[in-house]
């Protein structure tokens, strides 16, 4: 392998030097150096490994070959047990199941038959904001760095190459993605134009792009109508650098992505105002902790919520809406990788916390989406509806947004969701007639599609009552309670039924999910059972009180079969059959504040954050789902947890840290302390709020928004007093 020049060898060490850990935690200096961007891009984390900046339209990186062919452990691009490159594509997915993306691939090669390259995890360096890899026995250092809306590439060929080559692959996908039409056209001797056109997960996926070099194109070979093979004259230049622009709107408009936001050539430049970027977002959250690998996973965790949603617009407002048509200077930011199912947990919760300033976008691009559609999203892409998911999970989304006071609409909101609730569609119409969702009529997941929509629906019952809509308070509330016709008190699990309410047999628990014919969505019915965090309190009533709610609630650690066959703890993130790897399980352990026994919460917390979260790359336990099982941890290690889905009240958990400041907009911070914290002092003793007592398990919203401080005193002996009386639970 031929040595770099000395110049990208003085980057590469400036970089490297960013990514060693700072040892001494009291000050933890560049927040961007406690990011490992490898972390969950081994397994089934499908976390993807490229150069973005926060909520990036473009994620420029490698793409590897898709096994299985659908998807599989690669749905990202990228798998780190994968020594195979096939292209630096422009789009990825974090985390999803389904493959897709990949958009608008390069790649230098010196041999122009080349189309798959080896490559070793002790020759690539990533960083926020930066990827490079030195490709085979080419010895190219391939690098790369985006801006908002574009790709920035360096390639450094090998001493004594007279003549460098570029791979310019527009079939080249991930996943589900086909390309069905394209264009390349070359304009001058620095500038290739086009389009990329592809049908997958996202149906009809539009990608304009323009790529400017660095040197005169010596020559252009078609392969195909597909593949380019680019050439260039190296005997005075080393390097060759590419900047791309995307749009989903034009060539023209991907070329102003490009005027406006990468005009010059200075590489290392884009590198330095990329990290800024991230170290400005990432320091919304300061963290005190003697703890090197809490800190590695915290900050790696809160890089990967800032990944989606993705901006979708020009740098001019114009975007292609949810009907395929262009809309020409939005007054607002529009997004897409909307995956609301899984983010309206946590990511959606926590970014109200610390991205006030992005609410109102995020609540006018799901506005939009129903202008333009007739229904709110669902699990939105690059502009298409995939339909991906039961109930209305942009519903608890937009409602939160309202109820915490941000400036929005509401009553377009509101319209927006009643209209959305009675589309006759997706087991709506069955809800509306039996009260439930009964299997002989729904054969596919009724049991789960009845309790999301429950879920969801309780959050148009409470914006209905803010707004004091009482006839329509009443419709939503009824459906947010149908969730108790599928509950079966002889067994204590929720169950599929028929029309005429007969419980299917035979029936068993532990059962994992079985494809189509589930009445489960990625779970069995021990994960589901729990799935009402809009009533609790209902749901603690059906099982006929605090004592036999517990009781069960403490079942699911240590019940073996299904998912906990043998019972330990794995990679997939099962505890007994609790399953941490999916999302219908992370609000469960904080259930028990709602029974008055914090304590056995905050033992479950800390065994799932140590155990199922590591400083590797198989270190998250299952499909991150665009940030969720990454903003699980940030919420949980800072102490805090929205369960329900609307409103703003945070459970309050076990935090990890010694002290938090956050920074909520508007130049407040809140601080929260656990003084004498430690592995073993988890339990939290009592606890002041400004100063003055505060005896709740519990915070609302606005008392974190307006700035202060909660003070916590943490103990090894669980407290029988913090949080247990009825009027300190949530």
């Amino acid at each position: 392998m031929k040595h770099p020049s000395l110049g990208i060898v003085i980057c590469c060490l400036l970089i490297s030097s960013c990514i060693h850990k700072n040892t001494s935690h009291t000050e933890l200096g560049p927040l961007t150096s406690h990011v490992d961007p490898y972390i969950g891009t081994a397994g089934f984390g499908n976390v993807f490994l490229a150069a973005n900046v926060p909520f990036g339209h473009v994620q420029v990186g490698p793409t590897q070959h898709s096994r299985p062919p659908r998807g599989g452990e690669w749905c990202s691009g990228y798998n780190y047990s994968d020594s195979i490159v096939i292209g630096f594509g422009h789009l990825h997915l974090s985390g999803t199941g389904i493959g897709d993306l990949g958009d608008i691939s390069l790649m230098p090669v010196l041999d122009e038959r080349e189309r798959e390259v080896l490559f070793s995890h002790d020759d690539e360096l990533v960083k926020p904001g930066y990827y490079s890899v030195v490709l085979g026995k080419s010895g190219i250092r391939a690098e790369m760095t985006a801006t908002m809306r574009t790709g920035f590439h360096r390639y450094t060929f090998p001493t004594g190459v007279d003549t460098g080559k570029v791979v310019l692959n527009l079939r080249q996908g991930i996943g589900f993605d086909r390309m069905t039409d394209c264009c390349l056209l070359q304009e001058n001797d620095t500038v290739v134009s086009g389009y990329r056109f592809s049908t997958g997960w996202a149906q009809d996926q539009k990608v304009f792009y323009s790529a400017l070099f660095s040197l005169p194109i010596l020559n252009k070979k078609m392969v195909n109508d597909t593949i380019c093979i680019l050439s260039f004259d190296l005997q005075d230049h080393q390097s060759l650098q590419i900047k791309v622009g995307l749009s989903a709107v034009s060539v023209e408009n991907a070329k102003l992505n490009m005027e406006r936001e990468n005009r010059g050539w200075d590489f290392n430049g884009v590198v330095a105002e990329a990290d800024q970027l991230w170290e400005k977002e990432l320091s919304k959250i300061r963290i005190t902790t003697n703890d090197e690998k809490a800190s590695t996973i915290f900050y790696s965790s809160l890089f990967h919520t800032m990944v989606a949603p993705a901006v979708f617009c020009d740098v001019n407002g114009d975007y292609r809406g949810a009907d395929g048509q262009i809309y020409r200077n939005a007054d607002f930011v529009n997004y897409s990788v909307l995956s609301l199912w899984d983010t309206y947990r946590a990511v959606h919760p926590l970014a109200t916390l610390i991205h006030p300033e992005r609410q109102k976008d995020f609540a006018v691009t799901m506005l939009k989406i129903f202008e333009q559609t007739g229904r709110l999203p669902l699990w939105h892409l690059m502009g298409n509806e995939t339909f991906c998911m039961s109930g209305n999970p942009s519903f608890p989304v937009i409602t939160d947004i309202a109820l915490k006071g941000f400036d929005v609409d509401k009553e377009a909101i509101y319209n927006a969701i009643k209209a959305s609730a009675l589309l006759q569609e997706r087991g709506q119409p069955l809800l509306d007639e039996y009260g439930f969702i009964p299997y002989d009529k729904e054969s596919i997941h009724s049991v789960a599609q009845c309790l999301d929509f429950a879920v969801t629906d309780a959050s148009g019952a409470q914006l209905a009552n803010l707004l004091g809509k009482e006839e329509d308070y009443t419709f939503f509330l009824k459906r947010s309670l149908s969730y108790q016709k599928h509950f079966d008190p002889a067994t204590g699990f929720m169950r599929a039924i028929t029309t005429e309410g007969k419980f299917r047999e035979p029936f068993d628990p532990c059962l994992a999910p079985q494809g189509a014919g589930s009445d489960y969505t990625e779970g069995n019915a021990w994960q589901w059972t729990w799935h009402v965090q809009h009533d609790a309190h209902g749901l603690i009533e059906l099982f006929g009180g605090e004592q036999q709610f517990v009781k069960k609630l403490d079942s699911i650690f240590i019940i073996e079969g299904g998912f906990g066959v043998p019972n330990t703890i794995n990679e997939g993130g099962v505890i007994g059959q609790y399953y941490h790897g999916n999302e219908p399980s992370h609000h469960i352990i904080y259930l028990y504040n709602y029974a008055g026994e914090p304590w056995k919460a905050a033992h479950h917390l800390r065994e799932v954050m140590a155990k199922l979260y590591a400083a590797t790359p198989r270190g998250i336990c299952g499909n991150e789902d665009a940030g969720q099982l990454s903003a699980w941890y940030v919420l949980s290690s800072i102490g805090l947890y929205q369960v329900e889905p609307s409103g703003g009240k945070f459970i309050i958990g076990t935090p990890l840290f010694d002290k938090v400041t956050m920074n909520v907009g508007g130049g407040k911070e809140f601080r929260l302390i656990a003084h004498n914290n430690s592995s073993e002092n988890i339990y939290i003793q009592s606890a002041r709020l400004n100063g003055k007592p505060y005896t709740k398990s519990y915070i609302h919203f606005k008392d974190i928004n307006q700035g202060g401080t909660l003070e916590l005193e943490m103990g090894n002996i669980p407290s029988r007093t913090f949080g247990t009386a009825k009027e300190d639970r949530p």
